[in-house]
């Protein structure tokens, strides 16, 4: 039977996911996370993408992408295609490493963005491997909050929807829970929580 075609177009955002074989471990010491991340930047030489975030799980990966003129579906296919011949070379497994095809969530709206990215950075926390998810090393959380240099990823569209100091607004955003108030003002996601009032608001 034919696959459905997935939406495309120049410009066109996603939530990727992809999933060991199985349930089984993508990665299985810090070498391997290097090496998906190499393989993800050579990828994007390749085929220029932008990665607005990321995370690497133990047995899959989550990636915030823009597609630019390559469609999504070459990207992937290039990107985890190499990577299970790099962990089948090196642990001189057979088959497949990856569990059917990649999962991708078209982001339609800034509020799907910026919840996409929250659920991709807590994803360790959720896990129960860290307590915060600066802890996470391998999430590109770290250079949303504290500025650090990630070649392969760029806050700056995520936090573009946060008033000044973004960097402070999206790690108060981070530890929100449902209940609290959020809203929109001259093109800015504001909380109310801890006293903060938005310019021009009382």
């Amino acid at each position: 039977m034919a696959r459905n075609g997935r939406i495309w177009f120049e410009g066109a955002k996603y939530h990727v996911t992809s999933r060991g074989i199985r349930r089984s471990s993508l990665f299985f010491d810090d070498e391997d996370y290097q090496k998906y991340l190499s393989l993800l930047e050579a990828t994007m030489y390749k085929h220029p993408f932008k990665l607005h975030s990321f995370c690497l799980m133990t047995n899959h990966t989550h990636l915030q992408i823009e597609t630019m003129k390559t469609p999504l579906s070459t990207i992937m296919k290039k990107l985890n295609t190499n990577y299970a011949k790099y962990i089948n070379k090196k642990y001189e497994f057979t088959g497949h490493v990856f569990e059917k095809r990649y999962g991708a969530e078209l982001l339609n709206s800034p509020e799907y963005e910026i919840d996409v990215s929250k659920y991709i950075h807590l994803n360790p926390v959720e896990a129960g491997m860290v307590k915060a998810p600066e802890d996470y090393p391998w999430s590109s959380y770290r250079a949303f909050i504290y500025g650090g240099k990630i070649p392969l990823v760029d806050p700056k569209c995520i936090l573009s929807y946060f008033p000044e100091p973004p960097s402070q607004h999206y790690q108060r955003f981070m530890k929100l829970t449902p209940m609290d108030k959020l809203y929109w003002k001259d093109g800015k996601l504001f909380t109310v929580k801890d006293g903060v009032i938005p310019c021009g608001q009382k």
